[in-house]
């Protein structure tokens, strides 16, 4: 990965900041401290990887609300760029991938996902954030990242470096492979059993099929007898089952025609009491025939009587609608007549109420003469004082606006008088605050490291915290092993045991060596399970120490955020001194030019030419505002007159319509008065109700003897409904008459038809008694019949279910012989994939390639060491050791996988915590730049960036020397090598600078050469 350029926006303490990394082969970024000289690098792994020192939200810019990353970088022929962005309060934000197309411009490659884009990142970087930070990246603060690992996870960081995850990832398929084949394995073991439990029932099933086709010949011999036997009684009873039949139909006729016998009884009866009845009715003949005509005259007079009370009705309805006709006619006139003599009487009233008025008409007309004069005079006046009006008003505005400056002036030279007061007693105030501060940042500063120092030990609890759970899980493995080469123990050890590669068989001393191999191989796992509990126990004691560590720091770091609030207050404190410095300075110039102002009265200088104008304007309309108060006195005064005036040409108007409007009333009075008077002697209405009193005579209706009528035909009502009933007897007598002959002559039949079935019925019953019954020896004939033949049927249907069976059987022992040969096969595949899991393990091939790598490691580090530190630091790398049990108790030697460094110099090996920090960073940068170099050889990754982020600071000139000499001497192997440091002197050995500054406007960025 070669970078070729690099955009930030509002990332840590970067506003807006673009870097190009064009040309720049070995160059050093510097800056004071907090400047963003490590923001600048943590913006790469940002865009890369999406991880930094801050968080999400952290990484943005205090009072931003996005951040986004823009990072270009070539790799062999292709460029490729990474645009990373984040809101605030998001968790997930927006990540791009794109390529540079052959016109220049870049075309996306990014993923439908977040996650699976970021994974095309890496397999294109062919690196991930862990691996390059712990070799093309040191990290500042973290340079001992990978001496302070354990050796477990050194050993993982090599396995990254190397590209081993895919021996990882093939033995774990093979582990899947093999537990696969195993369950199959033992699925088709548990099915086979059941399988052999079912063929050794062959024997019993074949005993059986022969006992049951015996006991079929025999009950088929006894079920042909008993078939005959029955055939012959059912034919000796077919006979008697017919004369059976026939007499029972005989029987069932005989007794219908009895009831048939009945029915016509009854309805003879019946015709009798209906014949009785109409003889009654026509006895009584001449009575209802006379009732019936009297009822039919009384229906005539009541038809003539209602027409004449239909006339009689119409016409008083008429007469009364008359009536009413002629009272409202006389309602109308009479209050017609009244409005006419009220209006009369309020036109005489309205006369003499004017006449006051009308008196005064002289003095009127002379009051409105002098109203007149006045109003001229006025308008005469008011014109002046529109005039004069806005000047006054624009004077008075003047005045206070006047007034207002000089107030204004005066205030505030008074309070920048009190304001300077105060600026001089906080200046005195602020003068001790500089060693305050001081101070407070010597403890912040040594609080820092212990934060530092805090952190590294929380990391390192941590990774014991890892180291322990990954020991506990080989534990586990290991045992899950022993509990398998137990079972294959077991398994070899019977007689017939098969070679679990070869499936050959095994016998003798072929065995026995089989056995003893799997016996070693128990004793090393078992070997294996005491060396990492012990590893556990260690770690859980670093742990524990390591956490009271932590604890320890914890309680003195609780001072550490009120002493940095009280460093950012005192720096305010110290700033708002110097202002307050520059604010009296500016005070004192504005108090000696406000006084001098007040003192010559050079304020408002306009305002005061201009209140001058208006002054001789005002003068030159000579307006008399008592004059013109005079009059409007007057013209109140006088405008009664004017409403006088107004009044009494109103009253002049009324009066002459008063005098041509009585007689027009008087006249109408009189008319209406006449047309009252002749309403109820020769009006047309008066005529009409004349006329229909005569209709009514000329009608006679006589409503007493229409009601005396109506109730004689309420009494005779029933007549009618009795002479109905009359013609109906007379015509239904001759029906019942012959249909009484009919039943006569049907009862006679009925008769004869009985005397024939009785004679039948006996004649039947003598035939029966010649014939014999067998019906209760058929029936049981029928049910030993139907016994034999279930017992047949049932005897066959178990036949048939043991032929099935037997069939079944051969092919499970088909199947048996193909799932023998399956389990063969698959105990081969699951030995084999065993192998390979362990061949693919850490332990196989992936240890073998880190041991192949060490001794370049070791070579290429003490060969960087060398020209560090003038030959005085040597490192060795250990793979193996042998375990505390063995040291201990003095027994055979057992060694375990390790991958520990040791350091020597010229006083001997010691430990890496002894060394101080600079030989401490010397160690780190050789093994780093060592991993560094070795990588960047290697196809896998292709690593031409290198990172050297602070760390200077621990050497002194000697060692920077070296420091530099070491840098360039790997510079050919790679594309770019940035160093990042605030040391001048080591800053100056670099040809290309990338100077970094914090302003108001967040970090800046310069290059220079």
């Amino acid at each position: 990965m070669i970078p070729h350029q690099l955009t930030l926006k509002y990332f840590l303490s970067y506003q807006a900041a673009t870097l190009d990394f064009t040309g720049l082969h070995t160059a050093c970024i510097c800056g004071a401290n907090g400047a963003g000289k490590s923001s600048l690098l943590e913006g790469i792994t940002w865009a890369l990887w999406g991880k930094s020192r801050a968080s999400s939200d952290d990484v943005i810019q205090t009072g931003a609300e996005y951040v986004r990353v823009d990072f270009t970088f070539g790799i062999g022929l292709e460029v490729y760029r990474v645009i990373r962005s984040g809101h605030r309060g998001r968790s997930a934000g927006e990540l791009q991938f794109q390529i540079r197309t052959v016109s220049g411009k870049f075309r996306s490659i990014s993923e439908k996902t977040k996650r699976a884009t970021q994974e095309k990142i890496n397999e294109t970087l062919k690196l991930n954030y862990d691996t390059f930070v712990n070799s093309a990246y040191l990290r500042q603060g973290h340079a001992d990242e990978f001496m302070q690992s354990s050796p477990s996870d050194r050993k993982k960081v090599l396995a990254d470096l190397l590209k081993l995850e895919q021996y990882e990832t093939l033995a774990s398929q093979a582990k899947d492979a093999a537990r696969q084949f195993k369950t199959q394995s033992e699925v088709l073991q548990n099915q086979l059993m059941p399988l052999q439990t079912q063929l050794g029932q062959r024997d019993v099933l074949t005993q059986t099929q022969t006992a049951q086709a015996e006991a079929i010949a025999t009950l088929k011999t006894q079920t042909q007898a008993t078939q005959t036997q029955w055939e012959t009684l059912r034919d000796q009873s077919r006979d008697r089952r017919r004369l059976e039949e026939q007499l029972h139909w005989q029987q069932t006729q005989f007794q219908r025609l009895l009831q048939d016998a009945e029915r016509l009884t009854q309805e003879q009866a019946q015709l009798q009491q209906q014949a009785t009845a109409l003889h009654h009715h026509i006895d009584q003949a001449d009575e209802i025939t006379a009732n019936y005509q009297q009822l039919q005259t009384w229906q005539r007079q009541q038809a003539a009587y209602a027409e004449y009370f239909q006339t009689d009705q119409a016409a008083r309805q008429r007469r009364q609608a008359l009536v009413q006709q002629l009272e409202q006619a006389k309602n109308q006139l009479q209050l017609g007549l009244q409005q006419t003599q009220t209006e009369l009487k309020t036109l005489d009233r309205q006369a003499q109420e004017l006449q006051p008025l009308l008196a005064q008409a002289s003095g009127i007309q002379s009051a409105l003469t002098q109203l007149q004069a006045c109003r001229q005079q006025l308008q005469v006046l008011e014109q002046n004082q529109l005039k004069v009006a806005p000047l006054h008003q624009r004077r008075q505005i003047l005045q206070l606006e006047i007034g207002q400056v000089e107030a204004r002036f005066r205030a505030q030279w008074e309070s920048l008088g009190r304001e300077r007061a105060q600026l001089l007693e906080a200046k005195t105030q602020g003068q001790p605050l500089r060693q305050q501060l001081l101070t407070v940042e010597a403890e912040v500063e040594n609080l820092d490291k212990k934060r530092v120092y805090q952190q590294r030990v929380i990391d390192k609890a941590q990774e014991q915290n890892t180291v322990q759970a990954r020991l506990q899980a080989q534990v586990q493995t290991i045992t899950q092993e022993l509990g398998e080469a137990e079972q294959t123990w077991q398994r070899l050890a019977q007689a017939d045991a098969h070679c679990p590669m070869c499936e050959r068989a095994l016998v003798g001393a072929e065995r026995e060596q089989v056995l003893h191999k799997i016996q070693v191989r128990q004793d090393t796992l078992q070997q294996q399970t005491w060396v990492l509990r012990e590893q556990i126990a260690d770690c859980e004691h670093q742990r524990e120490k390591l956490q009271q560590e932590a604890t320890a720091l914890t309680h003195d770091l609780q001072a550490y955020d009120r002493l940095v609030q009280k460093r950012g207050q005192l720096e305010a404190k110290l700033n708002r001194v110097v202002e307050l410095q520059e604010q009296i300075w500016t005070l004192d110039e504005r108090l000696a030019e406000m006084a001098r102002s007040l003192e010559t009265g050079e304020y408002a200088l306009e305002r005061q030419r201009e209140l001058a104008e208006l002054e001789r304007a005002i003068a030159a309309l000579n307006y008399d505002e008592q004059h013109h108060s005079q009059l409007r006195t007057q013209e109140r005064e006088l405008r009664w007159a004017d409403a006088k005036a107004a009044k009494l040409q109103d009253a002049e108007q009324r009066l002459k319509g008063i005098n041509q409007r009585r007689p027009d009333l008087q006249t109408q009075a009189e008319q209406q008065q006449a047309e009252l008077d002749n309403l109820h002697q020769t009006s047309p209405l008066q005529q009409q109700i004349t006329a229909i009193d005569q209709e009514l005579e000329t009608i006679g209706y006589d409503a007493q003897a229409h009601q005396t009528l109506l109730q004689q035909l309420q009494q005779a009502r029933t007549w009618e409904l009795t002479y109905q009933n009359l013609q109906q007897a007379q015509q239904r007598l001759p029906e019942l008459q012959e249909q009484q002959q009919q039943l006569t002559v049907r009862q006679t039949q009925q008769q004869a038809e009985q005397t024939q079935a009785q004679a039948q019925i006996t004649e039947l019953a003598s035939q029966m008694e010649t014939l014999p019954d067998h019906r209760a020896a058929l029936e049981t004939l029928e049910q030993t019949r139907q016994q034999q033949q279930q017992q047949l049927a049932d005897l066959q249907l178990e036949q048939g279910k043991i032929e099935q069976s037997l069939t079944q059987l051969a092919e499970l022992e088909t199947q048996c012989q193909a799932t023998q040969e399956r389990l063969t096969w698959l105990g081969g595949q699951h030995r084999i994939y065993q192998e390979l899991a362990q061949a693919f393990g850490k332990n196989g091939i992936q240890a073998l390639m880190i041991e192949n790598l060490l001794p370049q490691l070791e070579a290429e580090t003490n060969h960087l060491l060398a020209r560090l530190t003038g030959n005085q630091l040597h490192v060795q790398f250990v793979t193996q050791k042998a375990t505390k049990a063995s040291r201990s108790r003095k027994k055979a030697t057992k060694m375990i996988d390790t991958l520990e460094i040791l350091i020597a110099d010229a006083q001997g090996t010691r430990p890496y915590e002894t060394y101080s920090g600079g030989e401490a960073f010397r160690i780190n940068f050789a093994i780093r730049l060592a991993l560094a170099k070795l990588l960047a050889q290697r196809s896998g990754a292709a690593l031409q960036m290198l990172v050297i982020d602070e760390g200077f600071g621990t050497q002194d000139t000697a060692g920077c020397e070296r420091l530099i000499a070491a840098i360039n001497a790997i510079a050919p192997d790679f594309a770019c090598i940035l160093a990042v440091t605030h040391i001048p002197q080591f800053k100056e050995a670099f040809t290309h600078r990338i100077e970094v500054q914090k302003t108001a406007q967040g970090s800046q960025l310069q290059l220079s050469n």
